[in-house]
């Protein structure tokens, strides 16, 4: 059966909770809808977080980027949904996402959310 997009994110146990240390991914190959025109936005989207208890699970990111593909949204929308369901799930110490979206219109757009957990 071939996988399918999905909008749920799956956690795992952080290996080492008492250390701090950076994940990063980056997914080059991110896209979403124009929510005027319907039209595909093609976006590099880049995730660091220093994690507290829990980890993303890769395969679960994969699919919930995939999920986005016939969604409409704006640039500044999907980059915060993205930052907000992650907080969500992992409640890392940091966490910085951001959306690096192609030139559309001749306009490149940077969105970049960042999230510190509070002391």
């Amino acid at each position: 059966m071939p996988t399918q997009p999905s909008t749920t994110l799956e956690s795992f146990p952080n290996p080492n909770p008492e250390r701090d240390y950076e994940i990063a991914f980056e997914a080059p190959e991110f896209t979403c809808l124009c929510p005027m025109t319907g039209q595909p936005d093609f976006a590099t989207i880049r995730i660091r977080y220093t994690p507290d208890q829990k980890c993303v699970e890769l395969k679960s990111l994969k699919l919930y980027l995939w999920s986005f593909r016939d969604q409409g949204t704006f640039h500044e929308a999907v980059t915060n949904r993205i930052a907000n369901d992650l907080i969500s799930i992992l409640d890392p110490r940091f966490i910085e996402v951001e959306g690096d979206f192609y030139v559309r219109g001749g306009i490149k757009t940077k969105v970049k959310v960042t999230h510190s957990k509070k002391s």
